[in-house]
């Protein structure tokens, strides 16, 4: 790996010496780790590939895991045709606090888990030999650093990429909170004309005159405009650039339904003859949330379609992949949604990336996290935790400026003012928001009544009748009471779920104990039901967000068929297996691709002949078959559901069919009356537990 790493780098010292612009070197690969612990660390040392994070053990659910320090240490040979150059190292992400070393010698340190940062090494690397990079990550509890607590894990480690960059003398800022450098700005738009503002931070050599080229490019690769500027760098070698361009009659990016994008080309020459340049994809369009309290996208009425998301999966923690990232929005693409809230934290750029592309809106959260319940405040105020805020703020919105994906800055989540009062923070932080977030609508999620409901442009609750307390009816009457009570309050609901457990079956309907171990699977799906009926029936909320998609690890957690799990998703924590719940959004969010559900059939053991049969469709009518023999027509309820109250089985196996006759799409499943499997000490039809025909142990209700 040495060997293969060194020649990349000599060959691109080859091109740098003929002027070439900036190269990035992945340093993924090779890294040896050791936890801070260990004393003998070439014993203790192990090979590690990036992303990596050190906490896979709590994802068994212990709520003690490590949190403290972990070391990693990569050798790096750097040619002697990049001396001249400007070498720095860019990190995607490191929990939570970072510090690099270089041959020894120390070179900064980043405070915060979830947003990338670069620092620059040339002054201490030996070019023509042999460099360490030594980088101590430290994800211990720390009340200066953000997230304080939350219904999440504090993954640790070197969880995102690394990368070398090197550049010529004069280049587009690294520096600047960790972004492009390159800022892009659509300020009037309309389907007749877009008003872009760009603006590039220029780095190099004191007093210099430096020119700027900016490209305009469609998404066809066609030039739309070009425009040259001079700009002399300041006494220390800093400086912006900016320019002004229109677009007559623009395409407009418009969500799922024509996420189109232009691209737009910054390129810095110096009075050497080098060059740099950053490009960056963006597209235009504008929002609003009107007086009716409706979200709006280029002047049309758009219902949100949201879920929630919280990055990480299982078996990896927090060291997600790009095909993990690209699964997750194959998924969310299937089911229909069409905005995901990024919840806790900034989440990787490559998602966003995806979000462009595919259309979702994103709510990006900073993660400002409150108690929810849990034993810590999530705020306090010292100065050094609103200045670490205020921190994070900044780079979050500067590496996610150019996604026009990103719609809504997330202030906040579950916040309480009893003790010390965070409003002046959020005051603070939606002040620096709406002046630098480049038009972005700021919102906060929230679980109670109080002034912290009025600082931002929009609020979202969390609101969990029906799994926390009362009935999933109950959610009607609060949506009745909230508009009557705070009519011109531009509010949506941030979170509403539950749990579910595709291992727990009910008989009947009743809700659950949120903190126990029983969480089965209907419950999840009739919650779902009644809440989507109402939000479909009166556009009441600018936006509302399922909590979750996917279950998340959450490592103090006891509740529910797995201990350290939330299994509030519409998937599960491995992306294996969508759940009813999921089928009855897509019946609803997706009209584009046909297909059939046949609910409630995870489990094929059924204790009567008589039962009643479900389907999830988008089709218009479907029928059902038991064992060849039509049960008729049913037609949409208008919710995507179809039921056949009483159908007769025979006694052992039934196989049943659920067809769209129009499309052709169905669905099958046995259901088996009786007891087809018997292990020793398992009772058999009418006890306790049942045995799904995968040998999974399937627990059934006692009530």
């Amino acid at each position: 790996m040495k060997k293969s790493l060194f020649l990349l780098l000599a060959l691109f010292g080859l091109c740098a010496a003929h002027g070439m612009r900036r190269q990035s070197v992945s340093l993924d690969r090779g890294w040896t780790y050791t936890p801070s612990w260990e004393m003998n660390a070439a014993a203790a040392a192990r090979p590690v590939d990036l992303p990596h994070t050190w906490n896979t053990d709590l994802l068994g659910g212990k709520p003690d895991y490590y949190r403290g320090l972990g070391n990693y240490v990569k050798v790096i040979e750097i040619p002697a045709g990049w001396n001249g150059r400007r070498l720095f190292l860019r990190f995607g992400g490191a929990n939570s606090v970072c510090d690099l070393f270089v041959n020894g010698k120390h070179v900064g340190q980043h405070r915060g888990g979830y947003t990338a940062f670069a620092w620059e090494i040339t002054p201490l690397v030996r070019f023509g030999g042999r460099n360490t990079l030594w980088v101590r990550v430290n994800n211990a509890p720390d009340l200066d650093v953000a997230p304080l607590t939350g219904d999440l894990n504090v993954y640790g480690g070197l969880y995102r990429s690394v990368e070398l960059i090197s550049t010529p003398a004069t280049h587009i800022a690294l520096d600047d909170y960790g972004s492009s450098g390159l800022y892009i700005t659509p300020t009037r738009v309309s389907a007749e004309r877009a008003e872009v503002n760009a603006l590039a931070a220029v780095r190099g050599r004191s007093g210099e005159m430096t020119t700027a080229v900016f490209t305009v490019r469609d998404g066809e690769g066609n030039v739309v405009e070009t425009l040259n500027r001079r700009v002399k760098l300041d006494q220390e070698g800093r400086s912006e650039v900016g320019v002004s361009f229109a677009i007559d009659h623009p395409h407009l990016w418009n969500g799922t339904e024509d996420p189109y994008l232009y691209t737009l080309e910054a390129r810095v020459s110096s009075s050497a003859g080098t060059q740099d340049t950053v490009c960056q994809a963006f597209g235009v369009r504008w929002f609003n949330v009107g007086d009716d309290n409706r979200f709006y996208l280029n002047g049309k009425p758009l219902r949100i379609q949201g879920v929630c998301r919280v990055e990480d999966w299982d078996g990896i923690g927090n060291a997600l992949r790009r095909q993990n990232h690209w699964r997750d929005v194959e998924l969310m693409r299937e089911m229909g949604v069409n905005a995901v809230r990024c919840a806790y934290f900034p989440n990787d750029p490559y998602f966003l990336d995806l979000c462009d592309r595919a259309g979702i809106l994103v709510w990006s959260d900073l993660p400002l996290v409150g108690a929810g319940g849990y034993r810590y405040k999530g705020f306090n105020d010292s100065e050094g935790f609103r200045a670490n805020l205020l921190q994070q703020l900044r780079e979050m919105m500067r590496q996610q400026y150019n996604h026009p994906s990103v719609i809504w800055w997330g202030l906040f989540d579950q916040l309480t003012q009893r003790g010390a009062d965070p409003i002046g923070v959020v005051r603070e932080l939606n002040r620096v928001a709406k002046e630098e977030g480049g038009g972005r609508l700021t919102v906060a999620a929230s679980n109670q009544d109080g002034e912290l409901n009025f600082v931002t442009d929009l609020i979202g609750f969390n609101q969990f009748l029906g799994w926390k307390s009362g009935q999933p009816q109950d959610f009607a009457i609060w949506t009745r009471d909230l508009r009557r009570g705070f009519p011109t309050l531009r509010s949506g609901v941030s979170e509403y779920g539950a749990g579910a457990s595709i291992y727990q079956w009910a008989d009947s309907l009743s809700r659950p104990d949120a903190a126990g171990s029983w969480h089965p699977e209907q419950w999840q799906t009739w919650l779902h039901e009644n809440y989507w009926g109402v939000i479909a029936s009166r556009p009441n909320f600018w936006g509302t967000f399922v909590w979750t998609m996917f279950d998340y690890g959450a490592a103090h957690r006891t509740d529910g068929a797995r201990p350290g799990v939330a299994d509030y998703g519409l998937v599960t924590f491995d992306r294996r297996v969508r759940k009813d719940a999921f089928y009855f959004y897509k019946a609803n969010w997706n009209a584009s691709e046909s297909f059939v559900h046949l609910a409630d059939s995870r489990v094929e053991e059924r204790f009567s002949r008589v039962q009643a049969v479900r389907v999830f469709s988008n089709a218009s009518d479907v029928e059902l078959f038991v064992n060849g023999v039509s049960q008729g027509l049913r037609s949409n309820d208008g919710l995507g559901r179809f039921q056949w109250t009483r159908v007769t089985l025979r006694p052992g196996e039934n196989l049943l069919e659920a067809v769209d006759p129009l499309s052709g799409a169905r669905d099958s499943s046995v259901w088996v009356v009786g007891s087809r499997i018997q292990l020793p000490g398992i009772e058999s039809a009418g006890g306790p537990e049942v045995i799904s025909a995968s040998g999974a142990r399937l627990q059934r209700s006692r009530q």
